[in-house]
């Protein structure tokens, strides 16, 4: 293996590219791991379907059915994972003590102190995301647009108690809590009024962030959606009314998950193009297949060209990157680790590429040489400095990892029935 990185390492210093500094980089760039894998988006606040235009399909067995059972699942991932994990937690996973319940409105960040113990013994922060879906509160499909005060009023005294959630988060761990802002509100057809329930839910987040905070812990964001299941004529929060957003109100951020756009669409050309007026972005990073179908993260091109631009903007400290999405047809600790793997492996590659030389090529009009330079690098030995990179940080190779999973499978997930 150390041959094989040395004679990596020399083939990259060919093209100007230092790979134990790029380890060096990557390993402290925090990516948010998303607790919602593991139980299939269920939650400890509520029984029921999920609603909002999501859903999660495959009945593999070994669910996490408690706190307890789903934290120890993450750790388990997060020592099969390479680099620094952030936790990001939906506000339905308050864990409250025994014959204890509070709805969402009347949240508090004692609810959440096992987060932050699990966060502060890994040493790292946690990003939330208020819960506007799988309520019977949800009233005609709608919550922050509703015609309805009292529903709108409850939803926002929701987003207001998570970011006061958020700021503690943020006190308690040391770094900026990303807080995004998303509803699946909507309609399964045509609308009679498009702009009505976009100027209620303007109002609702404006009301939301007049609940003081502090900018340099709270990172509130906006997240669009093209349409969900049994919303697929309208949803109130389109692409243009959280971009619009975000550029409106300062210290809001436009939150882009690469599921939530029409198909020929694609994020990797979003990310530039914000990063030209925004002096930060947040992600959610998925697989859509068709549509926002939140398949597992996989080493495919998009997910490539998303971690490219990023690195090629000179943007890791300007992007927050966190993983979205929940297959319950596989082992759910395999679909945890192999999403944060592969987008771990994406910004790897990203950063071994010569990027500056490429951008040189393009500024003198020199395309030709640019196609075959941009080939050339597709087949240098990042296998190698990948392989390196999980010996550092103490994890297995992808040839290992099944074997693991599956020992975990076998002693623990099959114990829960």
């Amino acid at each position: 293996m150390c041959d094989r990185y040395q004679s990596a390492k020399e083939i990259y210093a060919k093209y100007g590219i230092d790979t134990d500094k790029v380890l060096q980089t990557i390993k402290s760039l925090p990516v948010s791991l998303h607790c919602w894998q593991g139980d299939d988006v269920t939650g400890f606040d509520h029984e029921g379907p999920l609603t909002g235009g999501i859903q999660t399909t495959g009945n593999y067995p070994g669910k996490a059915r408690t706190p307890e059972e789903l934290i120890a699942d993450m750790e388990k991932v997060m020592a099969l994972c390479p680099g620094t994990k952030k936790l990001n937690v939906h506000a339905c996973y308050a864990i409250f003590e025994k014959g204890e319940f509070v709805d969402r409105d009347k949240l508090e960040p004692k609810h959440f102190a096992k987060w932050v113990e699990l966060a502060k013994k890994y040493k790292t922060g946690i990003d939330f995301n208020p819960t506007f879906f799988s309520h019977d509160k949800v009233k005609d499909g709608l919550t922050l647009s509703s015609p309805d005060k009292a529903t709108r009023d409850f939803w926002i005294e929701h987003g207001k108690a998570c970011i006061r959630i958020s700021q503690y988060f943020a006190k308690e761990t040391g770094f900026p809590c990303v807080m995004n802002i998303w509803t699946g509100d909507g309609f399964k057809d045509i609308p009679a009024d498009r702009l009505g329930p976009r100027e209620r839910y303007k109002d609702s987040i404006e009301q939301i962030l007049s609940e003081p905070f502090d900018k340099n812990l709270v990172k509130p964001c906006v997240e669009s959606k093209v349409f969900g299941i049994g919303v697929e004529a309208y949803t109130v929060g389109s692409a243009e009314f959280s971009l619009s957003f975000a550029a409106m109100h300062d210290g809001c951020l436009p939150l882009m998950d690469n599921g939530h756009y029409h198909p020929t669409e694609v994020v990797s050309d979003k990310i530039p193009a914000l990063l030209a007026f925004f002096p930060e972005i947040a992600l959610h990073i998925t697989r859509p297949i068709r549509w926002d179908s939140d398949h597992v993260v996989l080493f495919d091109d998009e997910t490539k060209e998303m971690a490219k631009e990023i690195v090629r903007c000179n943007a890791l400290d300007r992007v927050y990157m966190a993983l979205d999405y929940f297959d319950a047809s596989i082992n759910r600790v395999s679909a945890w680790s192999v999403g944060f793997r592969s987008w771990q492996k994406a910004l790897l590659l990203a950063m071994l590429t010569p990027n500056a030389q490429l951008k040189q090529l393009q500024d003198e009009n020199n395309l030709t040489k640019l196609m075959i330079e941009s080939e050339a690098v597709k087949t240098l030995p990042f296998g190698d400095v990948w392989n390196k990179y999980c010996e550092i940080e103490n994890v297995p190779t992808d040839s290992e990892l099944y074997g693991e999973i599956a020992k975990y499978e076998q002693k623990i997930l099959s114990e829960r029935k």
